[in-house]
């Protein structure tokens, strides 16, 4: 029976290098924002479709409103948490390179 052994080079595949909570944090904001623009998109098309397949029927053109309108406020409240956690890391000069 034969294994697939081998060796790994360290300089090829360093390992991970989440030491502290600020790396870690590094890490995981950039995938979060990008997921949150990713269902920006969603959301904004699917409230386009509503808009379009409406056909002048008011309820169905008031939600396809309010979708894109939540998708909008969703971005910004993503946007301002990042903000605010930019500027408090300014404030209190903590060392967190995002």
């Amino acid at each position: 029976m034969v294994f697939a052994q081998f060796e790994i080079n360290e300089t090829t595949f360093p390992a991970a290098r989440i030491a502290t909570f600020a790396n870690l944090l590094n890490v995981v904001i950039p995938i979060l924002i990008t997921g949150a623009a990713i269902l920006l998109l969603i959301m904004l098309l699917y409230g386009a479709f509503l808009w379009i397949t409406s056909s002048g029927n008011q309820e169905n053109l008031a939600k396809a409103q309010k979708t894109m309108t939540y998708a909008i406020l969703g971005l910004v409240v993503v946007i301002l948490s990042f903000i605010i956690v930019k500027v408090i890391t300014l404030i209190f000069k903590i060392d967190a390179p995002l």
